[in-house]
Protein backbone atom coordinates (compact mmCIF):
# COMPACT_ATOMS: atom_id res chain seq x y z
CA UNK A 1 0.00 0.00 0.00
CA UNK A 2 1.38 3.64 -0.78
CA UNK A 3 1.79 6.28 1.44
CA UNK A 4 -0.63 8.23 1.41
CA UNK A 5 0.34 12.00 0.29
CA UNK A 6 -1.11 15.00 2.58
CA UNK A 7 -3.78 16.79 1.08
CA UNK A 8 -2.72 20.35 -0.73
CA UNK A 9 -6.23 21.57 1.11
CA UNK A 10 -4.97 20.99 4.59
CA UNK A 11 -1.66 22.76 3.41
CA UNK A 12 -1.32 26.38 5.91
CA UNK A 13 -0.61 29.34 4.29
CA UNK A 14 1.15 29.60 0.68
CA UNK A 15 -2.08 30.26 -0.68
CA UNK A 16 0.55 31.66 -4.04
CA UNK A 17 2.14 28.57 -4.43
CA UNK A 18 -1.02 26.29 -3.95
CA UNK A 19 -3.01 28.47 -6.58
CA UNK A 20 0.00 28.64 -9.04
CA UNK A 21 0.41 24.73 -8.74
CA UNK A 22 -3.59 24.53 -9.67
CA UNK A 23 -2.91 26.30 -12.81
CA UNK A 24 -0.21 24.07 -13.75
CA UNK A 25 -2.35 21.29 -13.19
CA UNK A 26 -5.74 22.90 -15.25
CA UNK A 27 -3.22 23.40 -18.38
CA UNK A 28 0.62 21.85 -18.11
CA UNK A 29 1.34 23.77 -21.52
CA UNK A 30 2.25 26.91 -19.06
CA UNK A 31 5.49 25.06 -18.66
CA UNK A 32 5.89 23.78 -14.51
CA UNK A 33 6.43 25.72 -11.29
CA UNK A 34 9.67 26.72 -10.06
CA UNK A 35 9.56 27.31 -6.40
CA UNK A 36 11.95 29.57 -4.37
CA UNK A 37 12.66 29.18 -0.98
CA UNK A 38 14.61 28.08 2.24
CA UNK A 39 14.59 24.66 3.58
CA UNK A 40 11.92 23.41 5.73
CA UNK A 41 9.29 25.20 3.63
CA UNK A 42 7.15 22.12 2.60
CA UNK A 43 7.99 22.77 -1.06
CA UNK A 44 7.78 18.38 -1.43
CA UNK A 45 5.02 18.27 0.44
CA UNK A 46 3.22 21.16 -1.66
CA UNK A 47 4.39 19.34 -4.83
CA UNK A 48 3.65 15.81 -3.80
CA UNK A 49 -0.54 17.39 -2.42
CA UNK A 50 -0.52 18.30 -6.53
CA UNK A 51 -0.19 14.64 -7.88
CA UNK A 52 -3.36 13.87 -6.52
CA UNK A 53 -5.08 16.72 -8.22
CA UNK A 54 -4.34 14.36 -11.54
CA UNK A 55 -5.80 11.94 -13.20
CA UNK A 56 -3.22 9.68 -12.62
CA UNK A 57 -2.13 10.71 -9.31
CA UNK A 58 1.55 10.02 -10.29
CA UNK A 59 4.74 11.34 -8.09
CA UNK A 60 8.08 11.26 -9.36
CA UNK A 61 11.17 12.35 -8.26
CA UNK A 62 14.55 12.61 -10.05
CA UNK A 63 17.01 10.99 -8.00
CA UNK A 64 20.42 13.24 -6.76
CA UNK A 65 23.28 12.64 -9.34
CA UNK A 66 21.24 10.99 -11.60
CA UNK A 67 22.43 10.43 -15.20
CA UNK A 68 21.50 11.26 -18.43
CA UNK A 69 20.58 7.67 -18.98
CA UNK A 70 18.40 7.15 -16.00
CA UNK A 71 16.77 10.52 -16.91
CA UNK A 72 15.76 10.03 -20.52
CA UNK A 73 15.87 5.83 -20.35
CA UNK A 74 18.27 3.82 -22.73
CA UNK A 75 18.16 1.79 -25.64
CA UNK A 76 19.29 -1.62 -26.15
CA UNK A 77 21.35 -1.31 -29.15
CA UNK A 78 22.39 -5.56 -29.57
CA UNK A 79 18.70 -6.17 -29.51
CA UNK A 80 17.84 -3.87 -31.69
CA UNK A 81 20.97 -5.36 -34.25
CA UNK A 82 20.02 -8.83 -33.35
CA UNK A 83 16.04 -8.52 -33.78
CA UNK A 84 15.64 -5.81 -35.43
CA UNK A 85 13.30 -3.91 -33.08
CA UNK A 86 14.48 -0.97 -30.42
CA UNK A 87 14.58 -2.37 -27.23
CA UNK A 88 13.77 0.60 -24.65
CA UNK A 89 14.56 0.38 -20.76
CA UNK A 90 12.12 3.21 -19.93
CA UNK A 91 13.67 6.13 -17.39
CA UNK A 92 12.27 8.97 -15.03
CA UNK A 93 10.86 10.96 -18.11
CA UNK A 94 8.86 7.77 -19.01
CA UNK A 95 7.46 6.69 -15.22
CA UNK A 96 6.51 10.67 -15.14
CA UNK A 97 4.19 10.75 -17.98
CA UNK A 98 0.72 12.02 -16.55
CA UNK A 99 1.43 12.64 -13.26
CA UNK A 100 4.35 15.13 -11.70
CA UNK A 101 8.04 15.27 -12.01
CA UNK A 102 9.74 16.77 -8.74
CA UNK A 103 13.17 17.93 -9.14
CA UNK A 104 14.49 18.92 -5.64
CA UNK A 105 17.35 21.81 -5.66
CA UNK A 106 17.43 21.81 -9.43
CA UNK A 107 19.65 24.80 -9.40
CA UNK A 108 22.58 21.99 -8.61
CA UNK A 109 21.67 19.66 -11.43
CA UNK A 110 24.12 20.10 -14.22
CA UNK A 111 22.96 22.52 -17.20
CA UNK A 112 22.32 19.86 -19.84
CA UNK A 113 19.87 17.81 -17.63
CA UNK A 114 18.39 20.93 -16.86
CA UNK A 115 17.66 21.78 -20.66
CA UNK A 116 16.92 18.28 -21.50
CA UNK A 117 14.14 18.53 -18.84
CA UNK A 118 12.89 21.72 -19.89
CA UNK A 119 12.94 20.60 -23.33
CA UNK A 120 10.53 17.39 -22.58
CA UNK A 121 8.27 19.26 -20.52
CA UNK A 122 7.41 21.92 -23.34
CA UNK A 123 7.28 19.29 -25.78
CA UNK A 124 5.74 16.45 -24.31
CA UNK A 125 7.58 13.95 -26.04
CA UNK A 126 10.89 11.81 -25.32
CA UNK A 127 13.21 10.93 -27.84
CA UNK A 128 16.39 8.74 -27.25
CA UNK A 129 18.47 8.27 -30.25
CA UNK A 130 21.47 5.93 -29.87
CA UNK A 131 23.90 5.19 -33.09
CA UNK A 132 21.26 5.95 -35.86
CA UNK A 133 18.42 4.09 -33.60
CA UNK A 134 15.48 6.25 -31.89
CA UNK A 135 12.73 5.51 -29.91
CA UNK A 136 10.37 8.12 -28.79
CA UNK A 137 7.81 8.16 -26.21
CA UNK A 138 4.44 10.43 -24.47
CA UNK A 139 6.12 12.21 -21.48
CA UNK A 140 3.63 14.65 -20.53
CA UNK A 141 3.86 15.85 -16.69
CA UNK A 142 3.78 18.97 -14.37
CA UNK A 143 7.04 20.05 -13.86
CA UNK A 144 7.89 21.15 -10.51
CA UNK A 145 11.47 22.43 -9.64
CA UNK A 146 12.52 23.75 -6.19
CA UNK A 147 15.59 25.91 -5.38
CA UNK A 148 17.62 27.47 -1.93
CA UNK A 149 19.11 30.56 -3.95
CA UNK A 150 21.26 30.59 -1.34
CA UNK A 151 22.78 27.74 -2.51
CA UNK A 152 23.23 28.55 -6.51
CA UNK A 153 20.99 30.29 -8.89
CA UNK A 154 19.71 28.72 -12.00
CA UNK A 155 21.01 30.82 -15.61
CA UNK A 156 18.78 32.90 -16.57
CA UNK A 157 18.23 30.99 -19.69
CA UNK A 158 16.90 28.31 -17.66
CA UNK A 159 15.04 30.24 -15.33
CA UNK A 160 13.03 31.90 -18.44
CA UNK A 161 12.08 28.02 -19.68
CA UNK A 162 9.99 27.42 -16.01
CA UNK A 163 6.67 28.67 -16.87
CA UNK A 164 5.77 30.41 -13.37
CA UNK A 165 8.00 31.13 -10.64
CA UNK A 166 6.78 31.80 -6.84
CA UNK A 167 8.75 32.39 -3.84
CA UNK A 168 8.14 31.28 0.25
CA UNK A 169 9.71 33.49 2.58
CA UNK A 170 10.90 31.50 6.24
CA UNK A 171 9.20 34.22 8.47
CA UNK A 172 5.90 32.60 9.96
CA UNK A 173 4.04 34.12 12.63
CA UNK A 174 3.73 32.05 15.79
CA UNK A 175 -0.28 31.53 15.17
CA UNK A 176 0.77 30.08 11.61
CA UNK A 177 3.41 28.25 12.78
CA UNK A 178 2.11 26.16 15.07
CA UNK A 179 -0.95 25.09 12.90
CA UNK A 180 1.42 23.92 10.72
CA UNK A 181 3.47 21.93 13.19
CA UNK A 182 -0.30 20.42 14.60
CA UNK A 183 -0.71 18.99 10.88
CA UNK A 184 1.73 17.61 10.15
CA UNK A 185 1.97 15.84 13.38
CA UNK A 186 -1.76 14.30 13.19
CA UNK A 187 -0.43 13.65 10.09
CA UNK A 188 2.43 11.72 10.52
CA UNK A 189 0.88 10.09 13.92
CA UNK A 190 -2.35 8.52 11.24
CA UNK A 191 -1.70 9.42 7.86
CA UNK A 192 -4.90 7.75 6.72
CA UNK A 193 -6.96 8.95 9.63
CA UNK A 194 -5.94 12.59 8.33
CA UNK A 195 -6.53 11.78 4.59
CA UNK A 196 -10.04 10.79 5.64
CA UNK A 197 -10.65 13.97 7.45
CA UNK A 198 -9.96 16.05 4.47
CA UNK A 199 -10.81 13.90 2.09
CA UNK A 200 -14.19 16.07 1.15
CA UNK A 201 -12.28 19.37 1.15
CA UNK A 202 -9.79 17.61 -1.02
CA UNK A 203 -12.48 16.40 -3.32
CA UNK A 204 -13.70 19.51 -3.78
CA UNK A 205 -10.89 20.74 -4.77
CA UNK A 206 -9.93 17.91 -7.42
CA UNK A 207 -13.43 18.31 -8.85
CA UNK A 208 -12.62 22.37 -9.10
CA UNK A 209 -9.30 21.54 -11.12
CA UNK A 210 -11.56 18.97 -13.31
CA UNK A 211 -13.85 21.30 -14.16
CA UNK A 212 -11.28 23.91 -14.85
CA UNK A 213 -9.77 21.29 -17.30
CA UNK A 214 -12.89 21.01 -19.12
CA UNK A 215 -13.68 24.35 -19.47
CA UNK A 216 -10.28 25.75 -20.69
CA UNK A 217 -10.44 24.92 -24.43
CA UNK A 218 -13.72 27.51 -24.75
CA UNK A 219 -11.85 30.55 -23.61
CA UNK A 220 -10.28 32.32 -26.36
CA UNK A 221 -7.10 33.43 -25.80
CA UNK A 222 -8.30 36.94 -26.89
CA UNK A 223 -6.22 40.09 -28.71
CA UNK A 224 -7.64 42.51 -25.82
CA UNK A 225 -5.73 40.49 -23.14
CA UNK A 226 -3.05 39.94 -25.30
CA UNK A 227 -2.10 43.41 -25.72
CA UNK A 228 -2.30 44.21 -21.90
CA UNK A 229 0.51 41.57 -21.29
CA UNK A 230 2.54 42.91 -23.95
CA UNK A 231 2.08 46.05 -22.91
CA UNK A 232 3.20 44.87 -19.08
CA UNK A 233 6.15 42.75 -20.32
CA UNK A 234 7.61 45.53 -22.43
CA UNK A 235 7.23 47.94 -19.46
CA UNK A 236 8.99 45.04 -17.23
CA UNK A 237 11.88 44.28 -19.66
CA UNK A 238 11.57 41.04 -20.05
CA UNK A 239 13.98 39.06 -22.72
CA UNK A 240 12.12 37.04 -25.19
CA UNK A 241 8.90 36.24 -25.84
CA UNK A 242 8.26 33.37 -23.41
CA UNK A 243 6.70 35.76 -20.53
CA UNK A 244 3.64 37.02 -22.82
CA UNK A 245 2.69 33.48 -24.10
CA UNK A 246 3.06 32.28 -20.24
CA UNK A 247 1.25 34.92 -18.89
CA UNK A 248 -1.68 34.42 -21.27
CA UNK A 249 -2.36 30.59 -20.91
CA UNK A 250 -1.83 31.02 -17.24
CA UNK A 251 -4.43 34.16 -17.32
CA UNK A 252 -6.82 31.44 -19.09
CA UNK A 253 -6.39 28.88 -16.47
CA UNK A 254 -7.25 31.48 -14.04
CA UNK A 255 -10.22 32.34 -15.75
CA UNK A 256 -11.78 28.65 -15.91
CA UNK A 257 -10.40 28.81 -12.35
CA UNK A 258 -12.98 31.03 -11.61
CA UNK A 259 -15.48 29.21 -13.50
CA UNK A 260 -15.84 32.44 -16.23
CA UNK A 261 -16.11 31.99 -19.82
CA UNK A 262 -13.57 34.95 -20.71
CA UNK A 263 -10.53 36.15 -19.55
CA UNK A 264 -10.38 39.22 -17.42
CA UNK A 265 -8.23 41.80 -16.05
CA UNK A 266 -8.37 40.39 -12.83
CA UNK A 267 -7.10 37.06 -14.07
CA UNK A 268 -4.07 39.07 -15.93
CA UNK A 269 -3.25 40.87 -12.78
CA UNK A 270 -3.79 37.17 -10.48
CA UNK A 271 -1.00 36.19 -12.42
CA UNK A 272 1.07 38.55 -13.32
CA UNK A 273 3.85 37.76 -10.71
CA UNK A 274 4.06 34.16 -10.96
CA UNK A 275 5.07 35.01 -14.99
CA UNK A 276 7.02 38.10 -13.99
CA UNK A 277 9.00 37.81 -11.03
CA UNK A 278 12.10 35.33 -12.62
CA UNK A 279 12.17 37.35 -16.04
CA UNK A 280 11.65 40.87 -15.04
CA UNK A 281 15.01 43.24 -15.71
CA UNK A 282 13.64 46.40 -14.81
CA UNK A 283 13.01 47.04 -10.81
CA UNK A 284 10.57 50.12 -11.41
CA UNK A 285 7.08 50.40 -11.33
CA UNK A 286 5.77 47.40 -14.05
CA UNK A 287 2.93 49.41 -15.08
CA UNK A 288 5.58 52.59 -16.20
CA UNK A 289 6.23 52.16 -19.54
CA UNK A 290 9.45 53.73 -20.42
CA UNK A 291 9.61 57.56 -21.99
CA UNK A 292 9.86 57.88 -25.58
CA UNK A 293 13.02 59.96 -27.07
CA UNK A 294 12.52 63.53 -27.44
CA UNK A 295 12.08 64.94 -30.76
CA UNK A 296 14.77 66.42 -33.04
CA UNK A 297 15.68 70.54 -30.91
CA UNK A 298 14.08 68.63 -28.18
CA UNK A 299 15.74 68.47 -24.12
CA UNK A 300 15.24 65.06 -23.18
CA UNK A 301 12.80 65.07 -20.11
CA UNK A 302 15.07 64.96 -16.52
CA UNK A 303 14.95 62.01 -14.51
CA UNK A 304 12.03 61.26 -12.47
CA UNK A 305 13.23 63.55 -8.83
CA UNK A 306 14.20 66.21 -11.15
CA UNK A 307 18.19 66.19 -10.28
CA UNK A 308 18.74 66.74 -13.80
CA UNK A 309 22.28 66.09 -15.85
CA UNK A 310 24.97 65.59 -13.77
CA UNK A 311 26.72 68.53 -14.16
CA UNK A 312 24.09 70.88 -14.49
CA UNK A 313 23.53 74.03 -12.02
CA UNK A 314 20.58 76.41 -11.42
CA UNK A 315 20.56 79.30 -13.15
CA UNK A 316 22.01 82.61 -11.25
CA UNK A 317 22.13 86.24 -11.94
CA UNK A 318 25.18 88.12 -12.12
CA UNK A 319 26.04 91.74 -11.62
CA UNK A 320 25.93 93.76 -14.42
CA UNK A 321 28.94 94.64 -16.03
CA UNK A 322 30.61 91.50 -14.35
CA UNK A 323 32.47 88.82 -16.08
CA UNK A 324 33.09 85.32 -14.84
CA UNK A 325 35.14 82.88 -16.65
CA UNK A 326 35.54 79.21 -15.35
CA UNK A 327 37.98 77.40 -17.45
CA UNK A 328 37.71 74.03 -18.25
CA UNK A 329 34.03 74.07 -16.79
CA UNK A 330 32.54 71.20 -18.90
CA UNK A 331 29.34 71.98 -21.55
CA UNK A 332 26.06 71.11 -20.89
CA UNK A 333 25.19 67.61 -22.90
Amino acid sequence: MTQPHFPLCAVVGADDLKLALCLAAIDPRIGGVLIEGPRGMAKSTLARGLADLLASGQFVTLPLGATEERLVGTLDLDAALGEGRAQFSPGVLAKADGGVLYVDEVNLLPDHLVDLLLDVAASGTNVIERDGISHRHPARFVLIGTMNPEEGELRPQLLDRFGLNVALHGHTAPAERGQIIRRRLDFDSDPVAFCAEWSQAQQHLRDRCQQARDLLPAIALDDASLAQITERCFAAGVDGLRADLVWLRAARAHAAWRGAQAIAVDDIDAVAEFALRHRRRERTDPAAAPSPPPAPGERAAEPRGGQGQWGDLPPRALPTGTRRDVPGWPKKP
